[in-house]
């Protein structure tokens, strides 16, 4: 007999949606359903509201394609940001990302995933279209290819750069290498590699 099979069924299925959640193993399911359980019934339903609230109000910027509650995102909105510059990520959470460095004054492109055939995920499966769409309206002089320095970030951004050639703009990809308070004998090859690559002037 199983553990699972001592708790009531409604416990079992929450216990099996939390299982179903990213990085959240059959123990910390467990632990959460039981903190739910001990909730009053008021925060229970607050948490519950909070869920199908944001499953029906969030929604994908209709230009960058970044989550917003409806209409533009507050930064394809501002007049401030620089339209000359888009900046693609794979996910949104990347983009709060390089928005904490406050280093970046241009606009972003969520593409929601990278091309990844073992994953059986295509080009079509991504948000590329309204990319080119931007793109070819003019106006656009430099796309910077943020995607992980990992094997698919890799193949996702050049085939980005090969789609954006006709367009003539120019296409940047992150430096990456060394970290801030890094030591060279620690880094690996490929990171070395990179960082000599994305050397510049000083």
């Amino acid at each position: 007999m199983s553990a699972m099979e001592y708790f009531p069924a409604a416990l079992e299925a929450l216990v099996e949606q939390f299982a179903r959640l990213p990085g959240v193993g059959s123990k910390s399911a467990q632990r959460l359903a039981f903190h739910v359980l001990n909730l009053s019934a008021e925060d229970a339903q607050a948490f519950a509201d909070a869920i199908v609230t944001a499953k029906k109000t969030v929604t994908f910027c209709p230009v960058c394609r970044n989550l917003t509650d409806g209409g533009l995102c507050p930064i394809c909105s501002s007049p401030k940001r620089d339209e000359s510059v888009i900046c693609v990520v794979a996910d949104p959470r990347d983009v709060a990302a390089i928005e904490r460095s406050r280093e970046f004054s241009g606009r972003y492109h969520v593409l929601h995933g990278v091309i990844s055939p073992m994953n059986h995920v295509g080009p079509d499966d991504l948000e590329i279209k309204p990319l080119l769409e931007r793109v070819s309206k003019g106006g656009v002089e430099e796309v910077i290819m943020a995607t992980n320095p990992d094997t698919e970030g890799e193949a996702t951004a050049m085939y980005l750069a090969r789609l954006l050639r006709p367009f003539a703009v120019k296409v940047t990809r992150l430096a990456y290498g060394i970290p801030v308070g890094g030591h060279l004998e620690f880094a690996d090859d490929a990171t070395l590699m990179r960082a000599l690559e994305g050397r510049r002037e000083i």
